[in-house]
């Protein structure tokens, strides 16, 4: 089937519109899913090994836990501009050295003598995952389009619910073989191993050039991106180290500099230049507008909810660090299943998806807090799993139609910077939900004295935030029915096969 036409797409951008498939696309994409798996996994990874680092190298526990936020603050802060710079310069190039710096920095961190090389490892490693990112996504558009996009996409889907959910897993299955003190270290190793054979079928597999995007890169525009988002996600990430209560003052600094970034950015357009992030995206670019938002409220509950869970079960029932993980395993089970399966039925459905997948998603985490607060501690365990199973399935059913609905109209020029794009939307809603959420249950915890109470109470905003996210899904649901109506009204003649498909492979319902 042939793409939809990007009739939408930003003024003047190149239209991507020659395209032969690759016949190693499926090979390359192997590849890059599987190093994405690896840069989304450290984010979560390293948390069950905080109590043993801070042991080993006798650092403090708010100076440790700079090993899990450094990361996920320079992997948020060089999305986009790494998007853009893929665009620009060649997204196998950027690939390739995003690859090789998470290598050797993963080495650096294994090999650390001391806390403060570990964190500094850290933050160079984050930098690389950022640079990665981006590409992983606009490498599929650039090598896919119709059906296989969406399969494509919900094959990505699927790396990102299952890393995420599956960190706790196997940070404490590592830990559990690689016993004694220096057992942590053994986090970042197994990544060198994997990161140089990645890197070989990288070298071999990727297409090579760019996109026909070279040009001058905006470094105003990339610097007020990142003094703006560094100080909206700084006190976040410090927020078990009393981050909010110190650092407030950075949220309006932060709102200030992303809005002169906006305007910024405009008139880098308006001047006819390169901006790191073409505000037409937004503002012209069906779909993608409401896609990052509705992947930020989600992200909000998605990722806060696997600490609310760590904290009932380890805390509350002591439970290990694997066992903690192992519990939540159903929802990874049910997300990775229903991705890939949406991934094959975006084309046809389109957002009612993800509309679908958010309905069950508040039902089965509703029925979660529900369970935890009837069934006795002992069972909980056990008890929760099928509405956690539920819950992955509805989850699959969000993630890679979103992504896939909110990037199909980009143009493959822009492809890297809209994906850095829709990445930074989904580390914000993922910085605020790991902030929040442990808050709230340790709020809970502090005037009940009842675990069961904390963690529905984390559940509950979990729900909440895939309400918010349906709200959105529903808005954007009727928005495309209507100009779909439209536009068959405008063109009475067009035909539609037997799948539901306009004959110029516009899919019929979004």
């Amino acid at each position: 089937m042939p793409p939809r036409a990007q009739t939408d797409a930003p003024p003047g951008a190149a239209p991507g519109d020659e395209f032969r498939p690759d016949p190693r696309r499926w090979s390359a994409l192997s590849v890059t899913l599987v190093v994405g798996f690896m840069t989304l996994l450290d984010v979560s990874i390293v948390s069950v090994a905080l109590p043993s680092l801070q042991t080993d190298l006798g650092a403090t526990p708010a100076t440790v836990q700079w090993v899990v936020s450094g990361y996920a603050l320079t992997f948020g802060l060089v999305l986009v501009p790494a998007g853009r710079l893929g665009d620009a310069l060649g997204r196998r190039r950027l690939f390739l050295v995003g690859l090789a710096g998470f290598v050797l920095s993963s080495a650096a961190a294994g090999a650390a003598p001391s806390v403060g090389w570990l964190i500094a490892a850290r933050l160079v490693q984050g930098l690389a995952a950022g640079c990665l990112a981006p590409q992983n996504s606009a490498l599929i558009q650039q090598l896919f389009r119709g059906p296989e996009r969406g399969r494509a996409f919900g094959l990505f889907g699927a790396t990102v619910g299952i890393s995420t959910a599956v960190g706790p897993i196997a940070g404490g299955a590592i830990l559990g073989l690689a016993s004694g003190p220096d057992g942590w270290r053994w986090l970042f190793y197994v990544n060198v191993p994997i990161g140089v054979v990645a890197f070989a079928l990288a070298l071999r597999l990727l297409p090579r050039g760019g996109s026909g995007g070279r040009g001058h890169i905006d470094g105003v525009g990339v610097a007020l991106l990142g003094a703006g988002a560094l100080a909206v996600l700084f006190p976040l990430v410090q927020a078990e180290a009393g981050g909010l209560s110190r650092l407030w003052w950075l949220f309006p600094v932060g709102a200030l500099l992303l809005a002169l970034f906006v305007a910024w950015e405009r008139r880098v357009v308006a001047r006819d230049g390169q901006p790191v992030f073409d505000p037409r995206l937004v503002t012209q670019t069906r779909g993608y507008g409401i896609g990052a938002a509705l992947g930020t409220v989600y992200f909000v509950g998605f990722s806060g909810i696997w600490l609310v869970f760590a904290l009932f079960f380890q805390t509350g029932l002591g439970y290990t660090p694997l066992q903690s993980g192992l519990a939540v395993t159903p929802f990874a089970i049910g997300s990775a299943s229903s991705a890939v399966v949406a991934g094959r039925l975006v084309e046809r459905y389109g957002r009612r998806l993800t509309v679908i997948g958010l309905s069950v998603v508040m039902v089965g985490l509703a029925a979660a807090a529900v369970v935890l607060l009837l069934v006795p501690p002992s069972a909980a365990g056990w008890a929760v799993a099928p509405a956690l199973l539920l819950s992955g399935i509805g989850g699959g059913f969000v993630i890679s139609p979103n992504i896939t609905m909110t990037l199909r109209d980009v143009p493959v020029s822009m492809a890297g910077s809209a994906g850095g794009g829709l990445q930074t939307a989904q580390r914000f809603g993922a910085a605020i939900g790991t902030a929040a959420l442990p808050g709230l249950f340790y709020l809970v915890l502090s005037a009940t004295g009842d675990h069961p109470a904390a963690a529905a109470a984390g559940l509950a905003v979990s729900v909440l935030g895939a309400g918010a996210a349906l709200v959105l899904g529903v808005v954007d649901l009727r928005r495309s029915r209507a100009e779909d109506a439209a536009a068959a009204a405008e063109q009475p003649d067009e035909r539609h096969g037997p799948d539901g498909v306009h004959s110029h492979g516009h899919a019929a319902h979004h």
